[in-house]
């Protein structure tokens, strides 16, 4: 939130010079209401990381927690009152996947961002599509690690078990699979 507030009186068009005498400008705009469907994990961080960008470039923001983790933007939402956010730009709304396509689809939400599964990320998509609203999806992955015969294999094994076993493996980009050199692949087995 620091960070894009600061950023917030910056966001400005521009003026570009063209051949002739002639010019052509940009101009920024909010978009409007803005929509942001949440995952589980990270409940604090993900509806933060939605909910900044969109409030800083002048729009207000409807944001749906996952029913497994509720009371945390909630508690955003009390915290931005108190903060003095004025009522109606910053919005909670709880539910489940009925309320997740409900919000996608709305016709006065003009972006929606969702973070997730593929499957649901693909549902949320196509909801998006039948208003041609933008739309912005996280979603959940298989992220490799590569391994080489000159790294460090110290350094190479603390990073593999950061990278599976962080918050217990339950991270979207968490490192399931692990490739390594055929020259060196015996050595890191062993290992194991």
């Amino acid at each position: 939130f620091q960070y894009y507030g600061g950023i917030a009186a910056s966001l400005a068009g521009e003026h570009v010079q063209l051949a002739d005498g002639s010019f052509a400008y940009t101009r920024r705009e909010a978009l409007g209401v803005c929509a942001g469907i949440g995952a589980w994990n990270y409940p604090f961080q993900i509806a933060s990381v939605k909910t900044a960008p969109a409030l800083a470039a002048g729009n207000t923001f409807v944001f749906k927690p996952s029913p497994l983790t509720p009371i945390t933007a909630t508690m955003m939402a009390e915290m931005a009152s108190e903060a003095g956010l004025p009522e109606g730009v910053f919005n909670v709304i709880q539910g489940g996947a009925e309320t997740g396509r409900l919000l996608a689809s709305h016709p006065d939400v003009a972006k929606v961002s969702f973070t997730g599964s593929v499957p649901t990320g693909r549902k949320i998509m196509g909801y998006c599509a039948e208003g041609v609203k933008r739309v912005t999806l996280e979603l959940g992955g298989k992220s490799p690690l590569i391994i080489f015969e000159d790294v460090d294999k110290d350094n190479a094994m603390n990073g593999i078990m950061l990278a599976n076993f962080l918050s217990q493996g339950q991270v979207c980009s968490n490192g399931t699979r692990v490739f390594v050199q055929e020259s060196v692949f015996d050595e890191y087995k062993a290992l194991c």
